[in-house]
């Protein structure tokens, strides 16, 4: 039998979302990027950062790669294990983005039904989620091998590689879908940067 003693319970906040956000000219949302390794994910989400920084905006990068020092650290590479992470990176960014952070998730996650969970629970509680698909081609990324993960496939080392020999399930409706074209980077954060600014009914 269940002790009900041991239950959480919601406290509901006294401050609401809209008098923090207002207090603070915040507007929270999250901009989640996914892609292949090497897709330029982590590095269009620290440069539109840097950007919004710049411009006054309450920004920051939830780098999934960081997390796994910390709270993912307990978590490996199996498929569970991916969904497990990309379940718990939805989570950490929805509690960000209701604090008023503009919040950036560079993270693989390769798997449709966990980035359709991620957008689930913010539009649930009315926030805006923003799935952006950095299409750099298998081919590019192969070639950057930014973290020589490709390297030690074609050596013949047992890990699993989003795209290679692990699945990636590429979104079908994102709501941009940049580098398929050779984008420069700069051109890929502008668009964004275009996009979250509307997004806070603010004018460059």
């Amino acid at each position: 039998m269940t002790n009900s003693a041991n239950q959480p319970v919601w406290h509901e906040p006294k401050v609401s979302r809209e008098q923090l956000w207002s207090a603070h000219k915040f507007h929270g949302m999250t901009i989640w990027l996914t892609g292949l390794s090497g897709s330029g994910k982590s590095t269009i989400a620290h440069e539109l950062a840097r950007k919004l920084t710049e411009l006054g905006k309450f920004a920051y990068v939830l780098d999934a790669d960081n997390v796994r020092h910390g709270l993912n650290s307990d978590l490996g590479f199996t498929d569970d294990d991916r969904a497990e992470n990309v379940r718990r990176m939805a989570e950490v960014a929805k509690l960000f983005a209701l604090s008023g952070a503009i919040t950036l998730v560079p993270i693989i996650s390769p798997f449709a039904s966990g980035r359709q969970f991620a957008r689930l629970i913010h539009t649930s509680d009315n926030l805006e989620f923003v799935e952006v698909h950095v299409a750099t081609s298998l081919a590019e990324c192969e070639k950057r091998d930014t973290k020589g993960l490709y390297a030690q496939v074609k050596a013949g080392a047992s890990i699993g590689l989003s795209g290679v020999n692990a699945p990636y399930e590429a979104p079908t409706a994102p709501e941009f879908s940049l580098c398929a074209n050779g984008e420069s980077l700069d051109q890929c954060v502008e668009t964004l940067l275009r996009d979250v600014l509307l997004r806070c009914d603010l004018k460059r």
